[in-house]
């Protein structure tokens, strides 16, 4: 059953109070009479005290009069419709009732039909602005339960070419996202979620990337991202602002901690305009087919550089003796699959973790060279230079520019 709607009675005249009352069938129309009043004070109290629906009301009243009333039921109870009844037939009172968004305005002597006639469009009124309201809350929740998915199928329609610079910017808006190109695209891949999926199928599948997904959005908290599945299984990422190694490294190891499996990461800048995504996505994929073609005990060892590089006492040796092989193996199949060293990898992450905090902070020089992973200032800024091409202060003060 429908809720009556609440209307409150307010004219000095008891007769007319009356009048009103039992001349109208109240519940044949969806109403009842909240209360009634004899002032536009003792009109306000009830008014808020029932947070009536409907307010009928003369305007002339002692204490507060009729407009009185309706400018602070109108800043008070905003969503109160409410109809004049008066004996005054003056363009002025018209004029203010119209300025005053007031619903309708009945002269006395009062006409039962007239009135009901009135009630019944107030009602239509109140009942299709509840209806709208349902509505819209309704399909709010549903954007909300299912923003992951209509943003994954943007994503999707972006990197397939489907959409135009302008489609772009109309969908970042809409998900209160920066109008401007992300600055990194991530890729991340996982071969014990991909066996685990070959032996599941359907929802246990859809579990598994929810999980995967979940873990991702609540390691990156606030940060401006889009997070999105292509068809082949691989989890991407856009990412907007200053991006830091330990953010990939938070991921990595949430995702080991929590699912129990490892993962192969590849980031890549984005440096051109938004048509330029689609070409980054496809080089994101060749990547980490590469990655992927690396061994398990390489990719562990990437992992673990990824989570321990800032530690100054960082050594192969601590990493060997994690993954149970001798230094010289664990040297010799890093060189051999990535065609680069094992302080080469470090260095690489200690330098742009450097040059992100010398970015993103005002860090002393000497406090980056910390959070780096290095001991000293003057080894950082001696790495630092020979990788960069100049100092760390030349580099803040704009040496690259």
């Amino acid at each position: 059953m429908e809720q009556l709607l609440k209307v409150l009675i307010a004219d000095d005249e008891p007769n007319i109070r009356e009048g009103i009352r039992y001349s109208i069938d109240w519940l044949e129309n969806g109403m009842e009479v909240a209360a009634e009043a004899e002032d536009g004070e003792e009109a306000l109290e009830l008014a808020l005290k029932h947070e009536v629906d409907i307010l009928l009301v003369d305007l002339n009243m002692p204490i507060m009069n009729g407009l009185a009333l309706i400018k602070n039921i109108k800043e008070r109870l905003p969503k109160c419709r409410v109809v004049i009844i008066s004996g005054y037939d003056e363009f002025s009172y018209a004029q203010e009732a119209l300025r005053l968004q007031v619903e309708d305005y009945i002269l006395k002597p009062i006409k039962p039909n007239s009135l009901t006639e009135v009630l019944k469009k107030v009602r239509n009124t109140i009942q299709c602005e509840i209806a709208q309201t349902k509505y819209l809350e309704i399909a709010s929740n549903h954007i909300s339960q299912n923003t992951l998915i209509l943003q994954e199928q943007f994503c999707l329609e972006w990197v397939d070419k489907k959409l135009s610079n302008e489609e772009i910017i109309e969908q970042l808006h809409f998900w209160e996202l920066p109008k401007e190109v992300p600055q990194v695209m991530v890729v991340i891949r996982c071969r014990d979620l991909e066996i685990s999926q070959s032996l599941s199928q359907g929802t246990n599948k859809d579990l598994l990337h929810w999980e995967m997904k979940k873990i991702i959005l609540a390691a990156l908290g606030d940060r401006d991202t889009l997070v999105f599945y292509d068809s082949t299984g691989l989890l991407f990422m856009l990412l907007w602002g200053q991006v830091d190694e330990e953010l990939f490294s938070k991921i990595d190891m949430d995702i080991q901690s929590e699912l129990k499996v490892s993962l192969t990461l590849y980031s890549e800048t984005i440096s051109e305009g938004f048509d330029s995504i689609p070409a980054v996505y496809q080089s994101c994929i060749k990547q980490i087919s590469e990655e992927s073609l690396i061994s398990p005990i390489v990719r562990r060892a990437k992992s673990i550089i990824r989570q321990q590089y800032t530690a100054p006492d960082f050594t192969l040796e601590s990493v060997a003796q994690q993954l149970q092989v001798s230094t010289v193996y664990l040297s010799r199949i890093i060189k051999q699959e990535l065609g680069t060293s094992f302080t080469g990898l470090v260095t690489e992450l200690r330098i742009r973790r450097a040059i992100h905090l010398l970015n993103s902070t005002n860090l002393q020089v000497y406090e980056i060279a910390e959070q780096a992973g290095y001991e000293s200032q003057h080894y950082f800024s001696t790495a630092f230079k020979k990788a960069v091409g100049v100092s760390p202060n030349q580099y803040r003060k704009g040496a690259l520019q």
